[in-house]
């Protein structure tokens, strides 16, 4: 996905696409390119589609927290004078897009949250990440899929990289601490956006109780299982992550 990044001031994202806007917010772990099928997808059928690439390794240590990435959210939308968009986000992008939606509901006209923190995550399991140690990275990092075989080798090299990048690695515990602080069960109740839940039935990382949980507090929410599917629903199972999501923003009217 590469190819189709461009570079303005201090951002760096993907765009294609006319239509109502959806900006894409990718999780901890996550390269732009885990929502490529679905970048190409709304970008081809009536939307304009945005992903921007969070600044999660970049920050000041002290500013790497979910606040400050909903800040940088904020500054993304004004850069590209954009008044209101449909935030799609998983894993930690999910969890900024609710801290925004707090404090910025009118700028927010829908939500789509697939396997998002923001209430309970088990990202690295009860272990320390080992730093140096490859197989216990790819097991990791094959277990957050119902399909192992869905973690290709260059998202095991990624994930490998970024641990072992003592910056990388620092950011990345100060990002989930973050998101432990900030839970967001009090606010939700109070967010009135109509929010389309995804989840796969075999998420460990957000486990089905969690989906089950936003569903209670979100006061307009719908909840799609998707069978046979870990925690990156939109990789694991592109065409039925699309399709739900593409039927929900119709009956919605968004399109």
């Amino acid at each position: 996905m590469t190819d189709k990044l461009k570079t303005q001031g201090k951002f760096t994202y993907a765009e294609a696409g006319e239509g109502p806007v959806v900006i894409v917010l990718h999780g901890l772990m996550g390269a732009l390119s885990n929502f490529e099928d679905t970048f190409s997808y709304f970008s081809t059928n009536g939307y304009k589609v945005l992903i921007p690439e969070l600044p999660l390794y970049t920050l000041p240590l002290l500013k790497t927290n979910v606040k400050n990435l909903a800040t940088f959210l904020k500054e993304f939308m004004e850069f590209k004078e954009l008044d209101s968009a449909i935030l799609l986000g998983n894993s930690l992008g999910g969890h900024i897009g609710l801290y925004y939606t707090k404090h910025y509901p009118e700028k927010v006209r829908a939500l789509v949250l697939t396997g998002s923190s923001g209430l309970y995550e088990n990202a690295m399991g009860d272990s320390f990440p080992k730093r140096g140690n490859y197989a216990y990275m790819e097991e990791k990092t094959r277990n957050v899929f119902y399909d192992p075989n869905t973690a290709s080798k260059e998202l095991v090299d990624e994930v490998f990289r970024i641990v072992n990048d003592r910056n990388s690695a620092i950011r990345t515990l100060a990002i989930a601490k973050s998101a432990i602080r900030h839970n967001m069960s009090k606010d939700l109740p109070e967010m009135s956006q109509p929010t389309c839940l995804v989840w796969g039935k075999q998420d460990t990382v957000t486990p089905p109780e969690v989906a089950i949980d936003f569903h209670k507090l979100l006061p307009d929410s719908e909840l799609f299982w998707i069978d046979k599917c870990g925690h990156a629903a939109m990789m694991e199972k592109p065409e039925e992550f699309n399709s739900i999501v593409d039927n929900w923003l119709t009956e919605r009217k968004f399109k």
